[in-house]
Formats: structure tokens, sequence, C-alpha cells
């Protein structure tokens, strides 16, 4: 196996769109922020971590690739949760299509984290919203 692997700038590409268009099979996919500790992979099931809120990607969740090193790809509008479903700490989300598959899982909260708010702090009954979100594949180490 390859401990130094560098992509080309058409593959970096070809591979980021291919993540972000899974997230719309089946209709628009969602973000889902939960308490507790992160599932183990993202294909363990979820256990005792609390729903916090969901977030709705667009129809089109996301737009083409850049084929720059690293490669990134810019959400489309993403629509608040106009009332958070539980009290509690964002640890982690889960995206997934809207066939609700999986893609993928990641961190959250206020700082040196995949998905960053003003506050992780999320209160049953607030709006959760998300300004922006990228999502960059590097092309080498």
């Amino acid at each position: 196996m390859a401990l130094n692997p560098y992509l080309t700038q058409a593959v970096g590409k070809a591979a980021l769109d291919s993540i972000v268009d899974t997230l719309d099979t089946g209709g628009a996919g969602s973000i889902k922020m939960y308490s507790g500790a992160q599932a183990a992979t993202a294909n363990t099931a979820l256990g005792a971590q609390v729903l916090l809120a969901t977030l709705p990607f667009s129809a089109t969740a996301f737009g083409a690739a850049t084929t720059a090193d690293p490669s990134v790809a810019t959400a489309a509008a993403i629509t608040s949760d106009s009332s958070a479903d539980a009290t509690g700490t964002a640890a982690w989300a889960r995206w997934a299509n809207g066939a609700t598959t999986t893609v993928l899982d990641c961190t959250v909260g206020t700082a040196t984290v995949d998905i960053t708010f003003n506050t992780a702090a999320f209160v049953s009954g607030a709006v959760i919203s998300m300004s922006a979100l990228t999502v960059t594949l590097p092309l080498k180490p």
C-alpha cells in the first residue's frame, strides 16, 4: 500500500464530486447533529446518542468540486432547523442522502472540529443554522 499517495487534480475532483453527489440520491439529504460519543464508523448504528438538530441540504447538495489542490466542493443553501429536537452539546454529525443512507460522519463543535458552530450548546426549540459548508479533499498527504 502506498504510504505517500498523490492524486491528480482530475482524479481528486472526480473523487470529491462522487462523495458529495451521493448526498443527492433519493432526494435532498441532511446533516443530523448529535450529542454523545461519535459512532465508531459511519457504518455503525446509532446507540445512546441524542439527536439535537436536522439541517436539510438543497436538492442538489453541492456544486461541482474544484480541480485545485486541495479540491473543494461548496454546499448549496442548507435549510435551518427551525426548532431543535433536544438540548445538549453537539459533538458529531451524520450526513445522509435522501434515501436515509449514511454517507459520512464528522465532528462538530466550536474549534478544531470538522463543522464549527458559534456554540455547541444546542437548546430544544431553538433555531439551528449553518451559513456555509465546504468539503475539502487534499490531493497529497
